[in-house]
């Protein structure tokens, strides 16, 4: 169904509906631009966090005095096995180029990388065994873990302005995992114990991420530079209190190359980072399918701020992995400038979960397709008829569903779409409020498969300013202005 734009009535509520209108220059004044947010910006100190939904306090941790340094040619696992020994301490990571296998921190590790100190990850499989307890794309296995692991310890930080470069060519990546989708694979009801994937029990593995703690408390990396990673780059699962701040990712051609991904996990911020990355720049996630609702853990509390995402799918996505739910979400003061996406929020049909109470504010974007994003049903590819909006399906306990967010204060420089949602019949997207969005796409509202959508204060410069919806109810707008 077609419709031309008319002017509605509010007629649902939402706490502080009022909002002020701003112009479109008043609010480019407004936002800090793509030069004044990510790495080069980073301040010595860590600013107050102001959430709608919780309260937290984000600070430096403290590590017993002890130092000790590791030179090009030393091994590095037996330097920080020998400062756990002691209590912990700070292992500095010397100028020059380090090639290892896998590292594992323990509590009370700092690993700090000076400016030019490289440490290079090994391309067999062999670096990385015995495997470890990990999560991988949503689903809890033994594998190879990531190139720095952990797991149970309390007070773990990298530092400093040094680099990580995952593996080069070889089994690593020769014998990863790409030929169908891990839930098939690996299945629900295989204990967890016996989920073993060493390149021996089968013809593939699951590719080690480059940094991936989990079960940890009190994560603190900031600072270095992170490239090649063999699959996704920082993965805090299971953790609680982490603060990623300052990095640089740069995954670029590199399938499945995300540059953060949070998964299951609570208290947590993300500020000052840059990413140029082969899948998306920050993704929030909560498990997958039946797995993900066995362990139910919710990612939550979560404050992005002062990013600036220049490549990758999505500047910041939710999900598609969320079947422990996402929420109480806070983004604010970023940028992101050449993505494909700006904001997107991905769920599928078997794979559960959802999330709610996330807000959005004060973003600029200059993306090349969607803006603003919802796609709940995903491709046959992965989830074969699923996919398809006419294929019916009964909600179940696997029925995904996204409610209860608010973004406002949004300049969208360039994008092909404006807002573009694709729900779910059976589990629609619900309570959407959109206010001062001020936007310059070819097309402006797309959607099927929603309720209860408040567009206010905003104004579009639009080549198709139509309304294009399927099965969409309580569409209002209030105060927008088109122009074509």
């Amino acid at each position: 169904m077609k419709t031309v734009n008319v002017w509605c009535v509010l007629v649902f509520l939402f706490a502080g509906c009022g909002s002020e209108r701003l112009n479109y220059e008043q609010l480019d004044k407004a936002l800090l631009s793509y030069a004044q947010v990510g790495s080069a910006h980073m301040p010595e100190e860590i600013a107050e966090v102001n959430s709608p939904y919780f309260d937290a306090v984000f600070q430096r941790p403290d590590f017993p005095p002890v130092i000790d340094s590791v030179f090009p040619g030393d091994d590095i696992q037996p330097r920080i096995d020998a400062l756990a020994n002691i209590g912990g301490g700070t292992l500095i990571v010397k100028v020059g180029n380090h090639f290892t296998g896998r590292l594992e921190l323990k509590s009370n590790i700092h690993l700090y990388l000076e400016e030019d100190a490289l440490i290079e990850f090994k391309s067999e499989i062999e670096a990385f065994l015995p495997v470890v307890f990990t999560r991988n794309e949503g689903i809890e296995l033994y594998s190879l873990g990531a190139c720095i692991y952990a797991n149970n310890a309390k007070n773990i930080a990298i530092t400093g302005k040094g680099k990580l470069i995952g593996p080069g060519k070889g089994k690593v990546r020769e014998r990863t995992m790409t030929h169908d989708v891990i839930e098939n694979l690996v299945l629900a009801d295989t204990p967890v114990e016996n989920r073993i994937y060493d390149g021996k029990t089968a013809d593939y593995i699951f590719p080690p991420a480059l940094i991936a703690p989990i079960n940890c408390e009190n994560v603190f990396i900031e600072g270095i530079s992170l490239e090649r990673s063999a699959f996704w780059n920082i993965v805090p699962t299971y953790c609680e209190n982490v603060i990623i701040r300052g990095v640089n990712i740069h995954s670029i051609g590199i399938q499945r190359g995300d540059g953060i991904d949070i998964e299951s996990s609570r208290n947590v911020l993300i500020e000052y980072c840059t990413f140029n990355t082969g899948d998306d720049c920050i993704a929030l996630k909560a498990g997958r399918g039946d797995d993900g609702l066995r362990v139910n853990r919710p990612t939550e509390n979560v404050v992005v701020r002062y990013c600036l995402a220049e490549r990758g799918h999505g500047g910041l996505t939710v999900g598609s992995e969320t079947a422990g739910q996402v929420q109480q979400v806070y983004v604010h003061d970023c940028a992101f400038d050449g993505t494909d996406v700006g904001i997107r929020f991905k769920t599928r049909r078997p794979r559960g979960g959802g999330g709610n109470n996330m807000f959005f504010e004060n973003i600029r974007m200059n993306v090349v397709h969607s803006a603003l994003r919802w796609d709940m049903l995903g491709s046959a590819t992965h989830v074969g008829n699923a996919a398809s909006r006419d294929h019916q399906v009964k909600p179940n306990r696997l029925t995904p569903r996204f409610s209860d967010i608010t973004i406002r204060k949004v300049l969208i420089e360039k994008a092909a779409d404006c807002i573009k949602i694709d729900g779910i019949p059976e589990s629609m997207l619900e309570n959407v409020r959109f206010s001062n969005i001020h936007a310059a796409a070819e097309r402006y509202f797309v959607a099927k498969d929603a309720k209860d959508i408040i567009i206010e204060n905003s104004s579009i410069n639009c080549v198709e300013c139509e309304i294009d919806t399927v099965n969409v109810s309580g569409l209002n707008q209030r105060n927008v202005e088109f122009i074509n």
